[in-house]
């Protein structure tokens, strides 16, 4: 065996013997002193390669002295490296001219050992001349550890005493298996053993290398609960964070045991009780019992119910001015004869601190006095509001920001400095900073007693956050196929609050590229000013159908402003320059059937819809908007109501003339049990002011309302409203003539938006457990009611007979069309085709027009402010790889021409 080697095996079983650190005092005459004499029992000490050192696991004995009695003339110190000799005789008390005793030597060894500084030591006696020889114990050069994957080295290391540079103990090394044990047993890991071992290096060095074996994490097996009778088992381990392990909790973080958590549980147990009544309901006992192979856990908990309580007497007693107590005691929310319930007690005190707090009495203490009534079964309330005086704002500190300016945080303060105390502004000015995204989650305004009993300071400890924002994301979408989003945003640009970012996004169907700038504050006013510039090209290319491809570029200018006009509600003015560009395949869908030799578009190749929005035209639109909102999150809102109403006016200039207005609505609550709610609204209405001319609409096709994917789910991207589905004749197998079904891909479908349209959705977003929580899967059921509608007929040429008959019409090569009139049954017109028809009404054959028309019918379905529903379930998962959105929803009402989709998702990454 090696000398590396044999040391580290030395450690290693030494240790594990429960053997101290500090080698044993050797005597050399070979005989013990009187007292420092060592029993029979103490093992062999082992010899160590350097022959000038004691064996590390030797006891300490003392030489005895050739003269009992000798006086000490000299003590010299033999071995020392590191200590100046001098400080190794200041720890003992042995000093010339004393006389040397046996139980003077032993006390000095004693001293020695309480050093921790040596690896051996003995004294020796020559006559009165005294000789310290000591070993110094090693520097440990390294410390390593081996084994752990579960708990990083940086989270161990800061937890342990031994670090390089530091003297080698014994003792700091058992404290430290002790310690790195208690980090695993918190993790659940009962059954982690650590081996420290050790490795002699030159100049008295040593590595101490702790070997880890980590072992399976426990897991809570079973809880039992002993004495409930009238609630069970299942109710109870409800209320509890601990869960048993079970195929249906794999993912949840709490089947591990932990005492903490055990401790935990027994309060909500008793809060539980507590809320129904159960006043007197204690925890009897609390026992965690690890199985035999150290790899499970079983809780049992024994307990008592008691008797069930009712509310007696409750009342208010207010000794502030300001409170009348009989009108307070009958605003309570609780009666006598209720159930009692701790937590509505809770409740009544936190409101009428804050009702307190709202008049100015910062620090009012409000206490609930209880009295049980045993015999009754009643507990009387009293809730106490003790005298206070009235508080003013005495300063407003702001701390820890160093970035962001003070002007930033104060100016979000809805109180100011001399304004009377109220806790609703307080809370009010703590959304506010929230709301900045500038710092530390759950920021809170601190509430310190001023210099008198009636002022107060508000202290906003800040911890700045990291605004910038560069984000890359690449992704998957039914809607978009391949997508690449890249964007950079300064959320906090040079700590003045502003917002600066340029985003570029490219998809199979979309290119976008924008630079925007927002100042909230606008020469330190209530004014919020900003700018947009952007760049979108599109297509319609998602139809997948050629004859229907067209390509729209918007170029513009967007500036906007706003103003807040009470604290939830505000008012943004915008005005937008637009340069827009409509074009199509001039070889696919241009002709000259006029024959004069220019070609245009031709509405029975393109449609009516798309010639009529082909070109160049030049948008000015002013905008407003009154802004009104309660939510208590812009990004996952859990309450509150967020409302817009929108005005747009095109025609301030330009070419495009139209008057828009639309309005959006949210509701979200919680519905209990971890339930959240909510209900949304939306509607728009387009009033075009241009005359098109007959058979055109007022409006155009790029400005209308278009609904289905991505807005209504269970319906196609654009599936649902007014469309034109062009449908083409087949030969059938007898040879006849026949058209395709309607929902055939050999027709062609192109949507046509609406003037108008209404979309309402409801939602239940579904709790999980905490292991679902933490992996932020959140699933939800939800149903959408919507329609888009109010668009002018592209088939009608002129008006049909009303007895639905064939109207003969020609095309400029005077080849038949046909408009025929579909009545319901009302006798009303409800849809119109028109038509070109192998075979006229008088029999003889329709020839088709040019090469590039085959022939068909043309119809113009959908129309209807009928609400179309779908239903479904959705789920929205934070994954490590991005956001991911899974839509499962199918149309339980639908028209003639909509177009339907089950299932939708979006995925995306970030890198």
């Amino acid at each position: 065996m090696t000398s590396r080697h044999y040391a580290v095996a030395l450690l290693g079983c030494s240790m594990l013997a429960g053997l101290p650190i500090a080698a044993s005092a050797q005597d050399t005459g070979g005989a013990a002193d009187q007292s420092g004499a060592q029993p029979a029992t103490q093992p062999t000490p082992t010899p160590t390669p350097a022959p000038t050192q004691a064996p590390a696991g030797a006891q300490p004995q003392t030489q005895q002295p050739r003269v009992q009695g000798d006086v000490i003339r000299t003590i010299a110190v033999a071995g020392a490296q590191r200590l100046e000799p001098e400080t190794i005789i200041s720890y003992i008390s042995l000093r010339p001219g004393q006389v040397y005793t046996a139980a003077a030597a032993d006390q000095a060894l004693i001293d020695l050992a309480n050093t921790e500084l040596f690896a051996d030591y003995r004294i020796e006696n020559n006559d009165g001349n005294v000789v310290i020889t000591v070993v110094e114990n090693p520097i440990i050069n390294r410390v390593i550890l081996e084994g752990n994957r579960r708990i990083d080295n940086d989270k161990i290391l800061p937890e342990i005493n031994l670090a390089p540079r530091q003297i080698f103990t014994r003792s700091r090394v058992r404290a430290d298996v002790a310690r790195i044990i208690e980090l695993y047993k918190r993790q659940g890991r009962f059954a982690a053993t650590v081996e420290p071992q050790m490795v002699q290096l030159d100049q008295n060095r040593v590595d101490v290398i702790f070997e880890i074996s980590e072992g399976p994490k426990s897991k809570v097996r079973q809880i039992n609960i002993i004495g409930n009778e009238v609630f069970s088992d299942g109710d109870l381990k409800d209320e509890m964070l601990t869960r048993e392990a079970s195929l249906l909790a794999i993912f949840s973080s709490n089947t591990s045991y932990d005492p903490d958590r055990l401790a935990f549980d027994q309060q909500k147990l008793r809060q539980f009780y507590l809320t129904q009544g159960y006043a007197d309901f204690r925890v009897v006992s609390a026992v965690a019992e690890l199985t035999p192979d150290k790899r499970d856990f079983i809780i049992t908990y024994v307990v008592e119910e008691g008797e069930r309580y009712k509310f007696g007497d409750v009342q208010v007693e207010s000794q502030l001015r300001d409170f009348d107590s009989d009108v307070l005691s009958s605003q309570l929310s609780i009666e006598e004869g209720d159930w009692y319930d701790a937590e509505k007690v809770d409740d009544i005190v936190e409101g009428l601190t804050e009702t307190a707090g709202t008049f100015g009495y910062a620090f009012a203490d409000v206490r609930p006095r209880i009295s049980r009534n045993p015999e009754t079964l009643t507990m009387d309330v009293t809730f106490t509001v003790a005298d206070a005086p009235r508080v003013y704002i005495e300063s407003i500190d702001i701390n820890g920001n160093t970035l962001t300016q003070d002007k930033v945080i104060r100016r979000e303060f809805r109180l100011a400095e001399g304004d009377a105390f109220s806790s609703l502004q307080v809370r009010r000015s703590t959304a506010r900073i929230n709301s900045l995204g500038y710092f530390q989650e759950n920021f809170e305004i601190e509430q310190v007693e001023g210099s008198t009993p009636d002022r107060v300071i508000l202290q906003a400890n800040v911890q700045e956050n990291p605004t910038g924002e560069l984000s890359l994301s690449a992704g998957f979408s039914s809607l978009e196929s391949f997508i690449f989003n890249g964007s950079i945003r300064q959320n906090n640009f040079r700590g003045r609050g502003q917002t600066i970012g340029l985003g570029v996004n490219y998809s199979r169907y979309s290119k976008s590229a924008n630079i925007s700038f927002t100042e909230p504050k606008l020469f330190d006013r209530d004014i919020a000013a900003g700018f947009d510039i952007y760049r979108q090209d599109y297509n319609n290319g998602y139809f997948d159908r050629d004859s229907a491809t067209y390509e729209q570029t918007t170029t513009g200018l967007a500036l906007r402003t706003g103003v807040p006009l009470t604290e939830y509600m505000s008012l943004l003015a915008r005005y937008t320059l637009n340069y827009q560009q409509v074009s199509v395949d001039e070889a696919r869908f241009f002709a000259d059937f006029d024959g004069d030799g220019v070609a245009q578009c031709e509405p029975l190749i393109a449609g009516r819809y798309l010639c009529d929005a082909l070109g160049n035209r030049l948008q000015s639109i002013l905008g407003l908007n009154l802004n009104y909102s309660t939510l208590n999150s812009r990004v996952r809102p859990t309450s509150g109501t967020q409302a817009t109403i929108g005005v747009d006016f095109a025609g301030l200039g330009g070419d495009t003339k139209y008057l828009r207005g639309r309005v959006n609505a949210q509701r979200f609550w919680s519905l209990g049990a971890g339930f959240i709610g909510s209900l949304s609204f939306e509607g728009g209405y387009i009033h075009g002011l241009n005359d098109r001319g007959p058979n055109s609409d007022s409006v155009l096709l790029t400005d209308r309302f278009f609904l289905g994917e991505g807005q209504m789910r269970g319906f196609d991207i654009r599936g649902v409203g007014p469309r034109v589905v062009r449908r083409f004749y087949t030969t059938d197998e007898d040879g006849n003539q026949v058209l395709f079904p309607l929902d055939a891909k050999e027709n062609q479908d192109d949507a046509l938006g609406g003037r108008a349209y209404y979309l309402a959705r409801g939602e239940v977003e579904i709790p999980l457990g905490s292991g679902a929580r933490e992996l932020g899967i959140r699933p939800s059921v939800f149903v959408d009611v919507g329609s888009v509608f109010g668009v002018t007929d592209p088939t009608l040429v002129q008006s049909p007979l009303p007895d639905g008959l064939f109207i003969p019409q020609r095309d400029g090569d005077g080849n038949a069309l046909y408009s025929q009139a579909v009545l319901g049954d009302d006798g009303q017109v409800i849809d119109n085709i028109l038509t070109t028809n192998p075979i006229s009404p008088t029999g003889t054959e329709n020839t088709p027009i040019g090469r590039r028309l085959p022939p068909f019918t043309e119809e113009f379905v959908g129309d209807t402010p009928s609400p179309r529903v779908s239903v479904g379930i959705g789920i929205n998962w934070n994954s490590p790889f991005g956001p991911f959105r899974i839509d499962i929803a199918t149309a339980l009402l639908k028209e003639r021409g909509d177009e339907t989709k089950t299932f939708s998702f979006n995925v995306g990454t970030q890198f």
